[in-house]
């Protein structure tokens, strides 16, 4: 799958060393689990056999062949259609547009290819980044929610938010 700048394919074992090194940034991880490290174990044995089947797509850079991140588009929700969008890039392509090139296409094959009715996406209240992407993407805040953390992150006292783009509401 491709956009104007990216090709999305699926996750391999070769990936490994790319899942470690993004996974292993504190600043991509600021907002998922504190910045905190992550063992190539763990993602040998646990995140990559998980993305390989719940998903996940590997993003590469088209004029470089350079690993940007991944996206995911997953059933998930309430109901049948529902699908969650999600994404996370190395630093070093924040802000040229990446997140939201590849969420759009991604939201365009929710709903024209998978019959999807929803498309929704969760982050912390505090990612003011992320929660930009949704805004371009279309998606619109529908819900401020707080989770009872067993170690909460600096923010979680803002809570979670939930947005959505349902199919009546696309284009």
């Amino acid at each position: 799958m491709n956009t104007e700048r990216l090709t999305l394919r699926p996750f391999t074992p070769d990936d490994a060393d790319e899942l470690v090194r993004l996974h292993n940034d504190p600043e991509v991880m600021r907002f998922l689990n504190g910045g905190k490290p992550v063992s190539r174990e763990t993602i040998v044995r646990e995140t990559l056999p998980a993305f390989m089947t719940t998903g996940f797509l590997a993003a590469h850079e088209r004029a470089s062949g350079a690993f940007t991140g991944w996206f995911h588009l997953r059933p998930g929700g309430e109901g049948e259609g529902e699908y969650e969008l999600g994404y996370r890039l190395h630093r070093a392509f924040w802000g040229r547009g990446y997140a939201t090139e590849g969420s759009l296409r991604l939201i365009r094959h929710a709903f024209e290819d998978l019959g999807a009715r929803r498309v929704y996406a969760q982050t912390m209240a505090v990612n003011k980044g992320s929660r930009r992407v949704m805004e371009k993407c279309g998606l619109r805040h529908v819900r401020t929610f707080w989770e009872d953390w067993e170690d909460p992150l600096p923010g979680s006292e803002e809570g979670e938010v939930e947005y959505e783009l349902l199919r009546e509401e696309w284009r």
